[in-house]
């Protein structure tokens, strides 16, 4: 079979046109998303005033993700992210279980998305919203991933100007108060598994950086950009969601962030800034489109690749001849979405999509372990796999029931396949 990327391939591959700029803020699209608005509050509930422990713990998760994906991405700068590292350094049903974890759990996590889009925008036609906003990036993405780039850079910036403004007026406020931000008051769960729960559920905001790296077909001298692309992401969204977990803490308290359904507009009416309510709203609308744009891109790119193998209908592994981008592919994510958000509440569908990103990243950090016999290049492969799966069996249990069912049901459409194959 012919990989992405050699000689008899090329005329068939993607357009490399991103830089390092243009990836770090695919990265930041996706992780600087509608998930900072929402996910303080259930994490302060899991971990009451240990919030801050549990950013720190999914950050160093994150960084060990992300340190693993970088290596492998400069090794194999094909589309298809993890799905590709594990087919290759581990084996087919490896990289097929990732590819599979990622594609269904993303596909909620996009209508998701665009329900929140909906939700914020027009709450009386939240469906017909949703359908709309990704109707219009499936557009966006046909286009080609440097209009895809050039929105997300406009998106960014429009929501790390209203998380700016949040962190200003609570931490200037008369209400802010620093022993919030201590560990010894009352707590949701609290302990070690309200940490780790608090953790599992941040993670889902940090997973973003892997957009980068299922990009890596479609960016210049993928081996230099990619492992300097993804931990400068990772740290600039880390910096932000430190400060916005601390404005919203010292203003609200572990307990009233921990009640609050919408946590950084009741952190600024809490400040005394009622005027800016009103602002966080939109900005959470613009967010939701950057994480739903980000995530469209992923998800193709990674049925692109799995189509490529024959995990999926082959009419999907086709590019266009002009924009270069998988257009097939990109157009059945798009149709998948929006009928999954004109028909149903996919909200609930967050905690399954944590449960298969850290699945996938275990793969991904199984996967890096074996690039290199040394010791001390093992460590952090080592420390992301236990940390993932750790997460991972730390969510709400429904999370983890439904995700594991879904997970083998993918695994045992492998090996009927496979046994069909064989059979013939």
């Amino acid at each position: 079979m012919t990989r992405p990327g050699s000689a008899s391939a090329s005329h068939s591959g993607l357009r490399r046109t991103l830089g390092v700029g243009d990836a770090v803020v695919i990265g930041l699209g996706s992780m600087i998303g509608a998930g900072i608005f929402a996910a303080l509050g259930p994490a302060a509930r899991a971990a009451g005033p240990a919030l801050l422990p549990g950013l720190a713990v999914a950050a160093v998760v994150a960084y060990c993700n992300a340190t693993s994906s970088a290596r492998l991405a400069a090794r194999y700068p094909a589309s298809g992210g993890t799905y590709v590292y594990g087919r290759e350094r581990l084996g087919g049903f490896w990289g097929y279980l990732a590819g599979w974890a990622f594609v269904v759990g993303k596909t909620a996590s996009c209508a998701a998305m665009a329900l929140t889009v909906g939700a914020y925008v027009w709450p009386g036609q939240a469906h017909a919203v949703a359908v709309a906003a990704v109707v219009a990036l499936t557009a966006v993405n046909y286009g080609g991933v440097q209009r895809s780039a050039w929105l997300t850079r406009v998106i960014v910036a429009v929501v790390l100007a209203v998380l700016a403004a949040v962190v200003v007026v609570c931490l200037g406020s008369d209400t802010a108060d620093a022993g919030h931000l201590a560990l010894g008051g009352p707590s949701g769960h609290g302990g070690a598994g309200g940490v780790l729960q608090a953790a599992g559920l941040l993670f889902f905001a940090f997973a973003g950086y892997a957009r980068i790296a299922t990009l890596g077909e479609e960016v210049r001298d993928p081996a230099r950009t990619i492992p300097r692309a993804i931990p400068l992401a990772l740290g600039i969204a880390l910096a932000v969601y430190a400060c916005v977990a601390v404005a919203a803490l010292s203003v609200l308290g572990p307990e009233g962030l921990g009640r609050a359904s919408a946590p950084l507009a009741d952190a600024v009416r809490a400040a005394g800034a009622g005027w800016l309510v009103p602002v966080v709203g939109a900005g959470a609308a613009v967010a939701a489109l950057g994480s739903l744009l980000a995530l469209i891109l992923g998800v193709s790119r990674t049925t692109l690749a799995m189509a490529r193998d024959g995990h999926l209908p082959g009419a999907l592994a086709a590019v266009h001849p002009r924009f270069r981008v998988p257009h097939r592919t990109e157009a059945a994510v798009g149709a998948v979405v929006a009928v999954a958000a004109a028909a149903v509440d996919v909200r609930g569908a967050i905690g399954f999509s944590s449960f298969g990103v850290l699945v996938y990243y275990a793969v991904a950090n199984a996967s890096a372990w074996t690039l290199d016999p040394a010791l001390v290049r093992r460590v952090v492969p080592a420390v992301g796999l236990v940390g993932c799966v750790a997460l991972a069996f730390a969510l709400p249990w429904v999370s983890v029931a439904v995700g594991a069912g879904v997970l083998a049901a993918g695994a045992a459409a492998y090996g009927v396949r496979r046994w069909a194959a064989a059979a013939r």
